[in-house]
């Protein structure tokens, strides 16, 4: 479905040449729901830029169904972490929703049956003619997701979604994206800084080395598919799997040599130390100056919201 192989990005400033990403290969299946991990500033985001076609790679090449991507494709959508930068103050919560429809061919009452749904399966439809000020961080978020949801992808890219919310807040809003990966039979990647998201979230963990970036480890998560915050968080696998991701991660930080291949975490490790993810993480190299691009690229500039 997605494949990523041998991908580069370098960044040139001031006559001085940054290897933000060195060689990057790993394959998302379809359907699969994938989260990538690693310490703050590996370049996280700006591989998901490269992925979702808003980035050019330095070298190397991203798969969508076995076709390059060299511009955001159809069929995929990115939820972004500053959800209130993605949404327009003067639109209502239905027509920032309904808003990336207008680029697709269907009938009114078609794109309105899509905000529709979309708003009831994130708990919004109560909210539709709100505006984006009126709202809650959390539901702010639901708004993006909503509208992701509405445009029907078949991938779903998510970059530290949930990095501006609260703990409880996040905890529903994980919630969300399982069940909405279960009734949408989507592909998910999902990215963050957050260790013990990374294990509840996902099938699969990508753990990524500090920059310049490789894959560090490729984890299989094999919690049940059912899951829940209390009982989940709280069994012995889950205090095991969030254990070795995190020693990776600081192996990772000290330079460790990457981990071949994928696999399992053993049991029998104890919990690490600390509370969750990396926290205060500082942004991602070489990307200052990238996200207008990154608006201007997805064609949701305020200018063209209007019209």
């Amino acid at each position: 479905m997605l494949d990523v192989q041998g991908l580069r990005k370098t960044y040139t400033a001031r006559g001085r040449t940054v290897e933000a990403v060195r060689d990057l290969t790993f394959h998302i299946a379809p359907g699969e729901l994938v989260c990538l991990v690693g310490p703050s500033g590996c370049g996280k985001t700006t591989l998901l830029k490269c992925m979702a076609g808003l980035l050019a790679p330095t070298g190397g090449e991203v798969l969508l169904r076995g076709r390059p991507v060299t511009g955001p494709p159809e069929g995929m959508a990115v939820v972004l972490q500053e959800y209130g930068r993605s949404l327009f103050a003067w639109m209502n919560v239905h027509d920032n929703v309904g808003l990336p429809l207008r680029r697709k061919k269907m009938s009114r009452a078609r794109r309105e049956e899509l905000v529709d749904h979309a708003l009831e399966l994130v708990g919004l439809s109560d909210a539709r003619d709100a505006y984006p000020w009126q709202l809650s961080g959390g539901m702010q978020q639901r708004v993006a997701i909503a509208r992701a949801v509405a445009y029907e992808p078949q991938v779903l890219l998510m970059d530290e979604p949930f990095a501006a919310v609260d703990a409880q807040t996040r905890a529903e809003l994980e919630d969300l994206i399982r069940r909405l990966w279960h009734e949408l039979g989507v592909t998910v990647l999902f990215v963050t800084h957050d260790i013990d998201e990374a294990v509840y979230l996902g099938q699969k963990t990508i753990i990524l080395s500090k920059s310049p970036t490789v894959v560090q480890e490729e984890l299989v998560i094999d919690l049940p598919d059912e899951r829940d915050q209390l009982h989940t968080r709280s069994s012995a696998r889950f205090g095991e799997l969030r254990a070795h991701v995190y020693e990776q991660i600081q192996r990772a930080k000290n330079g460790a040599v990457p981990e071949t291949g994928s696999g399992t975490a053993g049991h029998g490790k104890g919990a690490a130390p600390g509370g969750g993810g990396e926290s205060g993480a500082a942004g991602e190299s070489g990307e200052s100056g990238e996200d207008a691009k990154t608006v201007k690229s997805s064609g949701l500039t305020p200018e063209s919201a209007k019209s």
